[in-house]
């Protein structure tokens, strides 16, 4: 693992930042934030993620220093430059591949793994020298940390593995010591900081005295509400204070982005899609900085007034002499002095699409029913966390929801949250007791033939005359298991032939729970690898053990030969080619 300091990164949907401390000894670490903005006149804990590359896809500037030299820019030069947002949205419900790419604002496209792995870059660079500006001037690399990323617990296998990918390109680690790079899931990373406050560190319902790691039992709901994505876990609080997930993570895509979306959807109702069309295409920045306007309005539950752009008055002017004339069959929008104004009832339809999300994937966590409990969850607080649970409407529905089932609760500085929480995550990973599986997981195995369940196609005889089914899927574990995070599952094989010196290993997931066979519908084969067995003097009384580590973010499998200890490990690989 890295030394002198530890650095939790939050890649987010629309806003991203880090936390550091120092992470010797045994003592609590203290997360610090640093603050982003002050030369454009804000004082964030997080800045845009807006990444700007220039024509030959050389990287210029991130953040807010991005998003304001874009929207300055005219026309021709504003074509020119590649400007990305919302980044991390590519990497939700997709096929991912290294080759994966990601569309500009002029409508070009460039290498996803580039673009994450030059956001990680800056934010590595811009830390390391945070730190030696507060430890007089020492120069740290990035080889001194030991990394902490944050992911969305909803996303698959392939997409955090795409993540250390990037992360590795950045030059946070390289294959050496990959292991100084820890993946922490966001609402996790959230809960582990949840667990700490009292009850002064919530705007809510009054709570006891007791952090709610002192209270063992205590069940709660972390909803990460964020830019791009909803995702939820629920954990119980256990003696000492580590947490076991009660709940496979889940969610939805149904974050904060979803209200610009819909007023974006309105605009363009208003103004005719070959105006807006038009207006996307020649005036992509001036847009950009009226959206991000909008963004800092949308958490009052009031009438707004959105400044109306210059260039979207002229175009207008093409299409209608009257600026007026758009709005006359418009349901909760007028034109009032140069501004577009937005009624409170109409501000809050465009909220309808997220709650309506977050309200079900609530409800449906809560009626689950398991072993453990067969009635449906019952829990004790529902926390909001992420910059999307700033926004009073969101807090109001959740509350006007759920508080007649749970106490609801809003930890105060919500955005900071995860970041501090994926600090104290790095220093004990093993704080998450257990998690629940969210996949099927298993290998492909020989058995003995029995006619009365294998398929006939599927037999084949070795050399000894000995009838074998192929294509046969072991499980390891099953969707909904719970695995803790320490355990190593063993299991033990033996070679199907006397004079066999090999033995492979195909690892496959699936979302079923009775997978026969792995050339079956819904399997994908995540990764294999094959273990010497050199000394056939026992023939087929040899043994070879599989140990498998489930409990992290990520899965290991290392496969050991018991007569010549030969041995072969792989960290599984979800990436498709």
């Amino acid at each position: 693992m890295g030394g002198w300091f530890l650095i939790a990164i939050d890649f987010g949907t629309a806003y991203s930042g880090y936390a550091f401390c120092v992470s010797s000894g045994n003592s609590e670490p203290r997360p610090r934030v640093p603050k982003w903005g002050q030369e454009h006149g804000f004082n964030s804990p997080k800045t845009p993620t807006c990444i700007l590359f220039d024509e030959h896809e050389e990287f210029k500037m991130f953040g807010f220093d991005a998003k304001m030299a874009y929207t300055k820019m005219h026309g021709a030069d504003a074509q020119k430059h590649y400007l990305f947002e919302n980044s991390k949205m590519e990497l939700y419900s997709k096929t991912i591949n290294k080759n994966l790419m990601i569309k500009a604002h002029n409508g070009k496209s460039m290498s996803a793994l580039k673009i994450i792995a030059e956001t990680l870059r800056y934010l590595k660079d811009h830390a390391l020298k945070t730190i030696g500006d507060h430890t007089s001037g020492r120069q740290f690399i990035a080889s001194d940390v030991t990394w902490v990323l944050t992911v969305p617990a909803i996303w698959d296998a392939a997409a955090k593995q795409f993540m250390r990918e990037a992360a590795t390109a950045a030059g946070l680690v390289t294959d050496l010591n990959s292991d100084s790079l820890i993946l922490a899931l966001e609402p996790e990373a959230a809960s582990v900081w949840c667990k700490k406050l009292p009850s002064d560190g919530f705007i809510a319902e009054e709570i006891n005295e007791d952090t709610l790691e002192k209270t063992p039992g205590t069940k709660y709901m972390v909803v990460d509400c964020g830019g791009g994505t909803i995702d939820i876990t629920v954990h119980e609080v256990l003696q000492g204070g580590t947490l076991k997930e009660l709940h496979k993570a889940s969610g939805n895509d149904m974050g904060g982005g979803t209200v610009d979306k819909n007023l974006k959807m309105f605009l363009r109702e208003i103004f005719s899609d070959e105006l807006w069309d038009d207006y996307e295409k020649c005036y992509a920045p001036e847009l950009q900085k009226m959206m991000y306007g909008f963004s800092l309005l949308k958490g009052t539950d009031d009438d707004i007034d959105i400044s109306c752009p210059y260039n979207l008055g002229e175009l207008a002017k093409k299409y209608h002499s009257e600026m007026s004339d758009f709005f006359k069959t418009s349901q909760g929008a007028s034109w009032e002095e140069g501004s577009i104004k937005i009624t409170k009832e109409r501000m809050r339809s465009f909220f309808d699409d997220s709650f309506k999300g977050i309200t079900e994937s609530i409800r449906q966590i809560l009626k689950s029913k398991s072993k453990d409990n067969p009635e449906g969850l019952s829990i004790d607080f529902i926390l909001l966390v992420g910059g999307y649970a700033s926004c009073n409407t969101l807090r109001s529905h959740i509350k006007q929801q759920f508080s007649g089932q749970c106490k609801v609760l809003f930890p105060t500085d919500p955005q900071e949250v995860i970041i501090k929480g994926a600090v104290l995550f790095g220093k004990n990973p093993k704080v998450v007791s257990s998690r629940v599986s969210a996949l099927t997981y298993g290998i492909t195995v020989y058995q003995r033939f029995d006619e009365s369940k294998h398929k006939p196609e599927k037999k084949f005889t070795t050399n000894e005359g000995t009838e074998y089914c192929c294509d046969v899927f072991h499980k390891l574990v099953e969707k909904g298991e719970s695995v803790g995070c320490d355990e190593v599952r063993e299991h033990i094989f033996n070679p199907v032939s006397s004079d066999q010196t090999e033995i492979s290993f195909s690892f496959f997931s699936t979302e079923r729970l009775n997978a026969k066979y792995v050339d079956e519908w819904g399997m994908d084969q995540i990764g294999s690898f094959t273990v010497q067995s050199p000394d056939t003097t026992k023939g087929l009384d040899r043994s070879i053990r599989l140990e498998i580590k489930f409990g992290f973010t990520e899965m290991q499998a290392t496969a050991t030969d018991i007569e010549s200890k030969q041995t072969q490990s792989i960290k599984l690989d979800f990436l498709r080619n």
